[in-house]
């Protein structure tokens, strides 16, 4: 028979219950693990997810708030746009929405261009307003990293993965189209809907280039800023793509943390220290898994000379300087979290670096001593065997290699010692 839903749910709130006041409320002769065990069980069965995934998120949230997490996660976030102010207003833009019927609140006191939409009777994609470029449909959590970014006038800015150019057009329009944006993504698929985006909303300041991010600063260095808004395995856009909640395993977040910690290093390695106005990098990611984040923050901290400053928000939970048996250095107090259940906007991770020097510290070149090793093995195994048979070789084909006078000279020593040996 198919699973009482109702019965699951009862059994989920009544475990909590029990685990949060565990000495008191256990019955005689469970274990802890038992409890647990059963939790995850019908965690699994009720929301829909991976025993994987769900043992990854009991790891990071106190149950009574993963609950809340799972919950937010079955519901849509809210529809936001930003307003465009290098062609509009908020204000203006709002009221001619609201004429046509359009039902809308500003973001919140932190955002000067978002506007939520609750309802609206007309495709919020397809108004006048859109088609001229008055406003990018944008989801509020990604506002975010522009925000802790702050980029000024006249600075060169590298958005390392910038599709669709959502925070592309953001910067553009706070740099009010002066200085240089180098908008760069590995997908040239997803680089059409960048050019599209930024000839919408009137960007002038933008240049679009097709690579792959860790080819940087080989292709162009000298940053004042850059944001590397990393690819991740979407663990806190859960509401938008509900496949993530069976479809990754370890390795999916393995892979994801890998190619992140290439593609920081190359971010830092693009940005020029000594800028008067920068030396800012921007690390965000659309995930919640500790690995993507705090992991891949701490390993650029020993790696580069950088420091975390403050991102310059004033909400959002602290990054974990602890996790289970890992130790981050301290200053991850100052990376943000921010939750679907919490701040009402997709999980996402935004960290600010400071970086104080150009030079890349010694222990960088270990490893690339290490990978070069193995290049040269493979001569000294082969250059052995020569010599063997050369060993192998019988005392009549040395003999013959040996020049002519050499040989006599070596016939008459043997002659006179054999009288001895007699």
């Amino acid at each position: 028979e198919p699973p009482d839903l109702h019965v699951i749910h009862q059994r989920i709130q009544g475990n909590v219950e029990v685990l949060q006041d565990f000495v008191a409320k256990r019955e005689e002769g469970r274990s802890r693990q038992e409890y647990l065990a059963l939790l995850r069980r019908d965690m699994a069965a009720y929301y829909s997810y991976s025993d994987f995934l769900l043992t990854k998120l009991m790891d990071i949230f106190p149950l009574p708030e993963l609950i809340n997490f799972l919950e937010a996660n079955e519901v849509p976030r809210p529809v936001t746009i930003r307003t465009n102010t290098l062609k509009t207003r908020r204000r203006d833009l709002a009221q001619a929405l609201i004429n046509r019927g359009v039902n809308l609140d500003p973001l919140g006191k932190w955002s000067k261009t978002g506007l939520v939409i609750y309802d609206s009777t007309v495709p919020i994609g397809a108004t006048p307003e859109y088609l001229a470029g008055h406003y990018m449909l944008q989801g509020a959590s990604s506002l975010l990293p522009v925000m802790a970014l702050a980029p000024q006038e006249n600075e060169r800015i590298l958005d390392m993965c910038c599709a669709p150019g959502g925070k592309t057009s953001y910067i553009a329009q706070l740099m009010k189209n002066t200085g240089m944006i180098l908008a760069n993504d590995s997908s040239a698929e997803r680089l059409r809907s960048v050019v599209g985006n930024l000839h919408r909303l009137g960007v002038t300041n933008a240049v679009v280039s097709n690579c792959d991010g860790r080819q940087f600063p080989k292709v162009l260095g000298g940053f004042d800023r850059v944001l590397l808004d990393a690819p991740c395995s979407g663990t806190g856009i859960i509401s938008k793509d509900p496949a993530v909640k069976t479809n990754k395993d370890e390795n999916d977040i393995l892979r994801c943390a890998h190619l992140q910690k290439e593609l920081i290093l190359s971010a830092i390695d693009s940005v020029n220290a000594a800028s008067e106005t920068g030396g800012y990098i921007v690390y965000c990611t659309c995930s919640v898994t500790v690995e993507e984040n705090e992991w891949v923050v701490d390993y650029a901290l020993k790696k580069r000379n950088v420091r975390l400053v403050a991102t310059g928000l004033d909400f959002g939970k602290e990054g974990f300087t602890r996790f289970r048996d890992r130790r981050f250095h301290p200053s991850l107090k100052s990376t943000r979290r921010f939750y679907p259940h919490t701040h009402n906007m997709d999980g996402f991770f935004i960290a600010k670096f400071k970086k104080f020097s150009n030079a890349i510290p010694q222990a960088q070149k270990e490893p690339a001593a290490e990978v070069a090793a193995p290049s040269t093995v493979p001569d000294t195994v082969m250059e052995p065997p020569p010599k063997k048979k050369k060993l192998e070789g019988s005392k009549a084909d040395k003999e013959q290699k040996l020049p002519q006078p050499a040989l006599k000279k070596k016939r008459s020593l043997q002659a006179q010692r054999r009288p001895l040996k007699a």
